[in-house]
């Protein structure tokens, strides 16, 4: 793993573990909705327009389900990234994790929604 990517994945398990976002309740992961959407915040940013990385995805704007089916691959191990892989499972996001997570990125602004 290149140091970049290693930093990265530090600040997002960090980020996913303390609770920056923890008004709401947990599940059986241990993790709250709000957990689970700061952990991607951390790397694709608050809105999902500014990743840390050029090579991490802007999330904000893309069709929700298009993210939805991507986070499952993730899931079900379908599609490889060893961040992502790694997240989802730490995660243990559920159906209607994805559901949300998806809803809440795709109504941000994004590339296919900029001349709105």
């Amino acid at each position: 793993m290149k140091l970049s990517t290693s930093i990265a994945f530090a600040l997002c398990l960090n980020l996913a573990t303390t609770g920056v976002f923890a008004n709401d309740e947990e599940d059986d992961s241990g993790f709250s909705f709000d957990d689970k959407l700061a952990s991607c915040a951390a790397c694709h940013g608050e809105n999902g327009d500014k990743p840390l990385a050029p090579d991490y995805p802007i999330l904000a704007g893309q069709y929700g389900d298009y993210l939805e089916a991507a986070l499952k691959d993730y899931r079900s191990g379908r599609r490889k990234n060893p961040i992502m892989s790694m997240q989802v499972e730490m995660l243990k996001l559920t159906d209607g994790d994805i559901e949300k997570l998806a809803a809440y990125f795709s109504s941000k602004k994004g590339l296919k929604n900029l001349g709105e």
